[in-house]
């Protein structure tokens, strides 16, 4: 007989307040034994020193943990000038510094050129993989780090709030592989100067906001108690508002569930497919549960991943 897996079977999300000076890792393992669950997983790492939205998912919904990591987000963070670090954040080495302070007109001239599509160059200490190790490994050996520029979307930036002549505090909504540290980084360049990230804060993640996320102290004050931290659990299908779905009969969620694709050549089936181009994923649902993430073509659906009967 097969090893017995531990934990319990729980599936849905959990909205963590990540605090500074916790990993993300960290954090999902303490949510982990929280709940005691089998298994779990994250929606996007937030740096060490970050705070804000880190969605967790539990069981089932780690299935579509790449949606959310693939989804939009939002950071509120403060950019100091006049000073850097290898890690171009407050927890690294400083390796410049300049008298040059650029004021508010020159920042927010300086916004634009780093909306929609650009290419931006990863911080040497990043998770991005060079010849099989991450960059920050290399990094940290003392080897030099060379990392090509790739392409990044960010759709606003903008000043919020000058607190003293060397911090400016930005707003940025951007998409997957933006690097807030490289955004500092780049516009301290822009100006002259040198700058990094003194703070981060994400405020928002592929649809899940603050008004939905728990703090790690306020969750381990529930302890152990199943029933106050199922309350604070989200459906799997939170994670899926930004894909579009498709409703399905008893007989076609069972066709999905057994790996088989579901045919939508009939003429009843126009309305279903609405708007859908061959290649779209959607979100396969019966009775308003997530059965499967599917994908369409050629006048049927087919899945891609199964999720278990809840």
């Amino acid at each position: 007989m097969g090893r017995r897996k531990k934990g319990k079977p729980i599936d849905g999300w959990l909205v963590l307040d990540k605090p500074a000076g916790l990993g993300s890792t960290d954090a999902v393992s303490r949510a982990r034994r929280l709940f005691d669950a089998r298994k779990a997983g994250h929606g996007g790492t937030l740096d060490p020193f970050a705070t804000g939205l880190l969605p967790i998912a539990f069981g089932e919904a780690t299935k579509t943990v790449q949606y959310v990591m693939d989804g939009e987000k939002t950071y509120r963070f403060t950019v100091r000038f006049g000073e850097t670090t290898d890690t171009l954040d407050p927890e690294g080495a400083v390796t410049e510094r300049s008298d040059l302070l650029p004021d508010a007109a020159a920042i927010e001239a300086a916004l634009p050129a780093f909306i929609g599509e650009i290419q931006q160059v990863p911080p040497q200490f990043s998770a991005v993989k060079i010849d099989g190790r991450r960059a920050y490994d290399k990094a940290r050996a003392g080897e030099e780090v060379e990392i090509a520029a790739r392409p990044v979307t960010i759709r606003a930036l903008s000043l919020i709030e000058r607190p003293d002549p060397s911090r400016a505090v930005l707003e940025m909504q951007c998409g997957k592989g933006t690097y807030v540290r490289a955004v500092a980084r780049d516009l301290g360049a822009s100006l002259g100067t040198v700058a990094l990230v003194e703070d981060l804060r994400r405020t928002a993640v592929a649809g899940f906001a603050e008004t939905q996320a728990i703090s790690l102290e306020a969750l381990e004050r529930l302890g152990h108690n199943p029933a106050a931290l199922a309350e604070r659990l989200l459906p799997i299908e939170a994670a899926l508002d930004g894909i579009p779905a498709m409703a399905l009969s008893e007989a076609e969620a069972t066709r999905l569930r057994n790996g088989q694709a579901v045919s939508l050549l009939r003429k009843i089936d126009l309305d279903r497919i609405g708007a859908l181009q061959d290649g779209d994923a959607l979100v396969a649902l019966y009775r308003g549960r997530a059965v499967a993430l599917a994908r369409y073509g050629r006048g049927e659906i087919k899945p891609i991943r199964v999720l278990a009967a809840r």
